[in-house]
């Protein structure tokens, strides 16, 4: 029932006494639950047997029910639990209970709820529905005790790929056995149907240093009892946050099997010198009322509206209340979990601005003493309004409390190829005129600049990052269109030619920024995913990669090839501080619009090059420039890129082609 009217005053809620007075209530009765810190929620099993332990401080009752198998069947045993520290519960039986399934169920204002396997199931059966009970030691591939990532400086050394696992290789043309599944980048030598690199081999020859992997847990959306008619789902619904979706696996029904051929799947990309983002989903869940934090611990994990309706922030029917201290505990222990028994070198927060900016600190202090090489990025916005206060977002705004935190920078993805929410809207790349100091924005990470005016910014008015390590650059995601159907769309009446150049100049501004540069997987052989803006449930014949478009674009995939080793080649790209920045790049005046002239000057971060002029010509005319004289390499010109040069000038006036970039390079 609505109590009262207000009205919304940044993000937070002002209404009357009574609606305020109902929520203070709430949120004290939740503050006043103990929390729970131990390492023992949920399962143990040691030499003394099978040790249970539910946080649930609210129940009346508790108790564990034992299977046989993953479903279908009754139950062998029930375990009645009792009270414990710190609002958990507790059963203990003397054997080790390998091999068998179990749930939790609890009494609830003298109810009993349906069965849950928790949420801190760590091995689950065939859709999850019960938990599993296995030895861990059996799922590691050989050599896992000296598996590691590769190490990189900073974030800014980092090439990020993001790709969907069924994306990537269900393709007929991908020559992948393993279709679909964790063990598709196992696959060595694998090849199109056109004879081209695919799989892994491919993302050795692309040159990205980190594979962005979308949802990976265990989600909701896919019935892994029908995998030969699965439904395709970005998984983006999470279910059991703490094992790995069974559906990616060749066995859903096996519970170790699924986390073998995931690590599996990690061993060989670390083994290719490649590192493995997780993209999590703690922002809200799959289901509500029925979630398995309602059924255990009803009310608790979310934030409510005033008239008690769940708050809905992430668009998706509820939002997770990360300041809450189990809720933070539980964000915080589950991503340490994954970098402990996984292996992950990073994480991507999904909606990372429904969490608050301290429960992210934690997160990032945390990860940094399992793993001083893991790093943390996310979308720095949310889906709606929330009743977290807007200064205690982990906001894109917000970054700069936020140490160890990267956020995504929309305002490069806007200006360089048009407004995400408009298709037809063009950008910098596309001839629209007036985003050229939203693009500076971008070059220099969004941080603070001399010769950036922020007034002029299309997204951010003032300069958010206090370091360029806090922004991701890209121009493209899973998410609305992929840049080739942006490009298709937006630029409608020009040759494909003409639309290749423009992705060539876009992801040239991307890789050449400061910051940290981030793709969709596909891009570099023009990919597209038939003009669909969200395809997060439409078919393999939509989302899928054609792999014989590397052959018929080979040209592009081998100018991408260069963007990564230049980037990688030249630390003059990847400065680390927003002092170095606005020491070493200086701004050209330039007449027109659509044209951008700039220098990293003075061997930026110890780069070999002395100094490498920049110039962004989005118009589609040529354009002139002028040059100071000197012993130049040529690295880019009318839309072609070699990172170790082709060809060399003096300097002067130059030509510069329409919709390209030009770079030059000079040691002294």
């Amino acid at each position: 029932m609505n109590l009262c009217t207000g009205t919304l005053i940044s993000g937070a809620l002002l209404c009357g006494a009574m609606a305020l007075n109902a929520e203070n209530s709430m949120e004290s009765s939740y503050a006043s639950l103990p929390a729970y810190a131990g390492e023992d929620l949920e399962l143990t099993v040691n030499n003394s047997g099978t040790h249970f332990r539910l946080w649930s401080p609210q129940a009346t009752a508790a108790r564990v029910i034992i299977y046989d198998t993953d479903r279908n069947t009754a139950p062998t045993a029930q375990l009645n639990m009792t009270r414990g520290l710190q609002g958990t519960w507790t059963a203990s039986v003397a054997d080790k209970l390998y091999g068998k399934f179990y749930t939790f169920q609890i009494q609830h204002n003298g109810k009993w709820l349906d069965e849950t396997p928790g949420v801190w199931a760590k091995a689950v059966g065939t859709n999850g529905r019960r938990a599993a009970i296995i030895d861990f030691a059996t799922t590691n591939p050989n050599g896992w005790e000296n598996d590691k990532g590769p190490k990189i400086g900073s974030i800014a050394d980092v090439i990020i790929y993001e790709m969907h696992h069924r994306d990537f290789s269900v393709h007929t043309t991908s020559g992948i056995v393993n279709k679909g599944k964790f063990l598709a980048l196992t696959e060595q030598g694998t090849r199109s149907s056109l004879g081209d690199k695919t799989g892994i081999d491919h993302l050795k020859e692309l040159g990205i240093t980190h594979v962005h992997i979308l949802p990976s847990y265990d989600y909701n959306s896919v019935d892994e009892s029908q995998l030969p008619s699965n439904k395709y789902n970005w998984g983006y619904d999470p279910y059991n946050y703490n094992a790995p979706e069974g559906s990616y696996s060749t066995n859903p029904s096996n519970p170790a099997t699924r986390i073998l051929e995931m690590k599996q799947m990690i061993k060989a990309l670390h083994d290719a010198g490649i590192g493995v983002i997780m993209d999590v989903v703690y922002n809200h869940t799959a289901n509500n009322d029925d979630s398995n934090f309602s059924l255990t611990a009803p009310g608790y994990y979310y934030r409510y509206r005033q008239d008690g309706s769940y708050s809905d922030a992430s668009g998706c029917g509820n939002e997770t209340a990360s300041e809450h201290e189990q809720m933070r505990n539980y964000i915080v222990n589950s991503v340490k979990y994954w970098a402990e028994e996984y292996h992950i070198d990073g994480f991507r927060f999904d909606l990372m601005a429904i969490h608050d900016t301290e429960t992210m600190n934690k997160v990032a202090k945390t990860l940094k003493e399992v793993n001083p090489q893991i790093f943390v990025y996310g979308e720095g916005w949310t889906c709606g309004d929330s009743p977290l206060p807007v200064e205690h977002r982990a906001l894109k705004e917000n970054v700069a409390k936020m140490e160890g935190i990267a956020v995504f920078s929309d305002d490069l993805r806007d200006a360089v190829k048009g407004h995400y929410s408009n298709a037809a809207d063009r950008g910098f790349a596309t001839g629209k005129p007036g985003n050229e100091e939203t693009v500076k924005i971008g070059i220099v990470a969004s941080t603070a600049h001399p010769q950036v005016d922020y007034s002029k910014g299309n997204n951010s008015k003032f300069a958010y990052a206090s370091a360029p390590t806090q922004i991701i650059n890209y121009v493209s995601c899973h998410d609305d269109f992929s840049l080739t159907d942006k490009l298709h769309i937006s630029m409608e009446g020009s040759s494909e030619d003409e639309m290749m150049r423009a992705a060539r100049l876009a992801q040239t501004i991307v890789f050449t920024s400061q910051g940290t540069p981030f793709m969709f997987a596909g891009e570099e052989i023009f990919r597209d995913k038939k003009g669909i803006h969200n395809t997060y449930n439409r078919p393999d014949s939509v989302n899928a990669i054609d792999w014989t478009l590397k052959n018929k674009n080979a040209e592009q995939f081998n100018y991408y090839c260069e963007l990564t080793k230049l980037r990688k080649a030249h630390p003059a790209f990847r400065m680390t501080t927003a002092e170095a920045i606005a020491k070493h790049i200086v701004f050209d005046k330039v007449e027109g619009d659509n044209l951008i002239s700039y220098s990293i000057k003075d061997n930026a971060n110890g780069d070999e090059w002395k100094e490498i002029k920049l110039v962004f010509n989005g118009s589609t005319d040529a354009r002139e420039v002028k040059i100071k004289k000197g012993e130049w390499t040529i690295i880019a010109q009318d839309g072609q890129l070699k990172a170790d040069g082709m060809g060399t000038t003096k300097g002067g006036k130059m030509t510069i082609a329409p919709t390209s970039a030009l770079i030059l390079a000079r040691v002294k």
